[in-house]
């Protein structure tokens, strides 16, 4: 794993903590179920990145 690929993950390990941390306010409050489901697929599809860049 290059330089370029550790930075990446690392920007989408933060965004990824700001991510759960409205999923968890979004549940409490859930005045929008599809800001939920946005949230669930923006952080899945966050998994799948840092998987991919980890086994490149």
């Amino acid at each position: 794993m290059d330089k370029k690929a550790k930075k990446k993950i690392e920007v989408l390990r933060k965004r990824l903590e700001k991510l759960q941390t409205q999923l968890k306010g979004a549940k409490e409050q859930m005045d929008d179920p599809s800001e939920v489901q946005s949230l669930e697929d923006d952080i899945a599809n966050i998994h799948s990145e840092v998987n991919e860049l980890k086994n490149s």
